[in-house]
């Protein structure tokens, strides 16, 4: 008889939650979690998204280990477990960025003795905590998968595994590319979001407001310590794309203060196509 895959969630927040209880709902897997806060793993052991609380021997016997932590608290926790994770399992972590995250958990392991891969789904709410979790996060969403040097076998299992917890598709990537691409698709919307709510006008929006400023304003509901550190840990190419962003609102704004209805037209009708052609 095939031997259940062990599973260990290390922090039950929004991801590390809805990772445990999509393994638990979608798999036949053994999973068990860390979180600080007692309730939290209450509430995780009461619906059946953990099997138990994890102990150092969960960590020693896992299969597979997520870190679902903050960037730092993740390494802090590697490297106060240094030794106890399974040589012959896969460590891997959920973090927003990868380019300062995977070096220092790639040198961790290789002190460990244990195989780090990293990755990032592709999912979440505006919301955050154990409460916000959800099995079906995942269903159809992207899974990156951030090698760092891992050997092919641990990436196959990786996407093997994303793929029977609802994930549409597994792409391959690196750190740098990862973080470029995470400063557009992400963190400009989050710091636009932010931006745009500080208007003195956004009090007043009640019947003024429909789906373009629900769609804007959404992920203005932020976890200002995650995302703090998230924007900090990726500066540069998140300064590049603010950059990009300041100068294309820049030259519209410019094209109204002169008045240039055609270059006004312009410059939204080039919007407009690169939209279109995209088709999403």
């Amino acid at each position: 008889m095939k031997q259940k895959k062990r599973i260990v969630i290390v922090g039950l927040g929004l991801i590390g939650g809805s990772l445990a209880r999509a393994f638990s709902e979608y798999t036949d897997s053994l999973v068990t979690g860390f979180d600080s806060d007692p309730a939290v793993l209450e509430e995780a052991l009461s619906i059946g998204a953990i099997q138990k609380e994890a102990d150092l021997a969960d960590l020693k016997s896992a299969d597979l280990t997520y870190l679902c932590l903050y960037p730092g608290s993740d390494i802090e926790f590697v490297k106060s477990h240094l030794h106890a994770f399974n040589p012959d399992g896969i460590v891997t972590d959920v973090c927003g960025i990868k380019t300062a995250v995977c070096a220092k958990l790639k040198e961790l392991s290789q002190l460990g003795g244990f195989t780090y891969c990293g990755s990032h789904p592709m999912a979440g709410t505006e919301k955050h905590g154990f409460s916000a979790s959800q099995a079906d996060m995942f269903r159809g969403a992207s899974y990156l998968i951030v090698p760092c040097g891992a050997p092919q076998s641990a990436v196959e299992i990786l996407k093997e595994t994303a793929y029977e917890l609802g994930f549409g598709r597994a792409i391959i990537t690196t750190p740098e590319h990862h973080d470029a691409m995470i400063a557009f698709t992400s963190q400009i919307p989050h710091a636009l979001a932010c931006a745009y709510v500080m208007s003195p006008c956004c009090p007043q929006h009640r019947g003024f407001s429909a789906g373009s400023y629900r769609d804007v304003s959404r992920v203005a509901n932020i976890n200002e310590v995650l995302w703090s550190e998230l924007f900090l840990d990726n500066a540069e190419p998140l300064q590049t794309e603010l950059n990009t962003l300041i100068r294309n609102l820049s030259t519209i704004r410019d094209a109204i203060a002169a008045k240039d209805q055609p270059k006004l037209e312009s410059l939204l009708r080039q919007g407009r196509l690169v939209k279109e052609e995209l088709g999403e």
